[in-house]
């Protein structure tokens, strides 16, 4: 009885000190589209990723109510990373939806322009004057978030000392006032919902991406419910003693908001007090132990030996590779090797596959290079009636002047559409996954290969296909399926069913190699397929930005050869980086691996019409 008393009061407290605007709450995910438009039309990096924030200690004064609820001391406010944008993932601020959506887009507006210099007012001030010259147009509604924030912030003349001295400075600096006496921190006053924290932290707790090739992903419980952004710091975890030695330091014991131990033991088993307390820090402190992913994982992804590995093709190539960090093109940072499948038994795919391949086929052929009429012509198979028309009344209205050769014909004749197409596949380890209960990702690449291979051997146009996978920069491999050279037939049949999981995902290389091989084309129109199930990812460096801005920069060199790259994944995250790489009409996302089949087939028919 006492446990549930309890628990009513603290309830019924809890409600009665939080301000309640439900009804006029806005979600991150229901404006996120907006925020990346106005972000990047205000000049915004287009790498910057945008993240739900989590609840920081906040400053200012508290009602008694709130001190008697424990409430009021945390809030999830907007903060600009050099990475990250984190915004709060629904906002209520204002008892009007209309405020708060615009909230959420003047955020977007002045993290494009905010600079960190360490002076938290200046830099907001300086960030909401160079906004609001970018979109002269969002200045009335700026004005009434400004009048509403303002309403609802403490008046000076009630708080006492250095709060009142803090809270006058502030409201002067809101209302535009350059003379600002002190400097602020965020902490000494209450949440400033207009502005935004900024930190130069570069180590940060992230939530993995659900396509990384991270073997031990599968098994890390709660990864897609826990995506907030939380801020660090870093620290340096002492020299382990001696394990018989146990000398007691009661002052050395450590908190939780102290330390947190970021790597697990190998069985990774769940622990939900760790998120709890992750809740409940201002910052988590990260120290190195001196052990990265690759060294974790590198005995279980050793290179076969050359008896049982695929026959290298000729010398390695070597490729640039791009530095964002350094914003240079590194010469001959990548080795690619060409490899094939030895020669083995042939692909037999199911009678199912087969009709698939048949009816896809089929549908296809209509693409086919057709005979068309020419309309208007001096001469030709038939008459044109409407140029009959149109000529006897342009006739007519010269006074009956008569031409020996009026264009009032009809001519049959044969347009050749002049496209070539490379299908770049990926055969990353995360394709040995099961992608249903019954096939694997590999599986469902492999069918759709297939498919891909009859349909546009039906069609007739040029095509390539190529498979890829990596081991670090001097290990990029590419698995030779069809060359423009080759024709559709029982060989390329069978190295397509003979393709097996490899390693990671080394984009930009693999993309580089296609733009070389696609340049030599001598077809007007060239077309970059890329069929994936994740983002860029290596055992290096080549993990997180450095391999999108590598992909994204391949993807660059590709536009600036007249290639037309596109990306056709099943990734479920996949909206969260490709439109940065593709563009947001570059890549279709196929929700049902099972769909794979048809919707490549699909994608690249929109493509050839286009």
């Amino acid at each position: 009885m006492e446990e549930m008393v309890g628990r009513w009061w603290h309830k019924a407290v809890t409600h009665l000190a939080q301000r309640d605007n439900s009804e006029s709450v806005v979600h991150l995910k229901d404006v996120q589209k907006s925020i990346g438009v106005l972000f990047r039309a205000a000049g915004g990096s287009a790498a910057l990723r945008l993240a739900p924030a989590s609840r920081q200690r906040i400053g200012g004064p508290r009602t008694w109510l709130q001190k008697v609820a424990g409430s009021g001391v945390r809030a999830d406010t907007a903060q600009l990373e050099p990475d990250v944008l984190a915004l709060p993932a629904s906002l209520s601020v204002f008892d009007n939806r209309t405020l708060n959506r615009d909230l959420y887009l003047w955020l977007a507006i002045q993290s494009a322009s905010f600079e960190h210099t360490g002076n938290w007012v200046s830099d907001n001030c300086q960030a909401s004057r160079q906004g609001l010259r970018n979109f002269p147009g969002f200045a009335s509604r700026y004005q009434q978030l400004l009048s509403a924030h303002l309403s609802l912030r403490i008046h000076p003349s009630l708080l006492r000392g250095t709060s009142a001295l803090a809270e006058t400075t502030l409201q002067a600096a809101l209302r535009g006032d350059e003379a600002i006496a002190c400097e602020l921190k965020s902490s000494d006053v209450a949440p400033v919902w207009l502005w935004l924290g900024a930190s130069d932290i570069l180590a940060c707790i992230t939530t993995r991406s659900a396509g990384a090739n991270d073997p031990t992903d599968a098994a890390r419980p709660n990864a897609a419910e826990d995506k907030q952004r939380r801020r660090t710091q870093r620290t340096q975890e002492g020299q382990e003693r001696n394990a018989m030695v146990l000398p007691f330091r009661g002052e050395a014991l450590m908190s939780w908001n102290e330390m947190v131990r970021v790597n697990r033991s190998t069985d990774d088993e769940g622990d939900g007090n760790a998120v709890a307390a992750a809740n409940d820090m201002d910052k988590l402190s990260l120290a190195p132990d001196g052990q990265t992913l690759a060294s974790r994982v590198k005995f279980d992804l050793d290179l076969p030996s050359t008896s049982a590995d695929d026959l290298p093709l000729g010398p390695g190539l070597r490729l640039p590779e791009w530095d964002y960090r350094r914003g240079i093109l590194q010469p001959d940072h990548c080795v690619v090797q060409v490899m094939e499948a030895r020669a083995g038994s042939s692909f037999s795919p199911s009678p199912a596959l087969r009709l698939t391949a048949r009816r896809v086929s089929r549908r296809l052929e209509t693409l086919r290079d057709a005979p068309r009429p020419l309309h208007g012509q001096d001469s030709g198979d038939s008459i044109d009636m409407d140029a009959w028309i149109r000529f006897s009344a342009d006739q007519m209205g010269q006074g009956g002047l008569h031409s020996d050769t009026p264009p009032v014909y009809t001519r049959h004749t044969r347009r050749e559409r002049s496209l070539a197409t490379l299908l770049l596949a990926d055969l990353s380890l995360s394709t040995d996954a099961y992608a249903t209960s019954q096939a694997k990702i590999i599986d469902v690449i492999r069918d759709a290969l297939f498919v891909f291979g009859e349909a546009l051997n039906a069609v007739g146009d040029p095509f390539a296909m190529w498979g890829f996978s990596s081991v670090r920069r001097h290990h990029v491999r590419l698995q030779h399926l069809k060359s423009f050279d080759e024709t559709w037939n029982a060989s390329t049949r069978a190295r397509v069913g003979a393709v097996k999981p490899g390693y990671y995902t080394r984009m930009g290389a693999a993309i580089r190699h296609a733009t070389l091989q696609l340049t030599k084309r001598p077809e007007r129109r060239r077309l970059l397929m890329l069929l994936t199930d994740g983002k860029p990812n290596d055992l290096d460096i080549y993990e997180g930005r450095y391999g999108i801005e590598d992909t994204r920069h391949a993807i660059h060199e590709a536009h600036a050869a007249g290639l037309s790259p596109f990306c056709v994944t099943i990734d479920e995250s996949g909206h969260d980086y490709l439109p940065l790489l593709f563009g947001q009409q570059g890549y279709a996302l196929v929700h049902r691996p099972e769909d794979l089949v048809n919707r490549l087939t699909q994608a690249w028919a929109t493509l050839a019409r286009q």
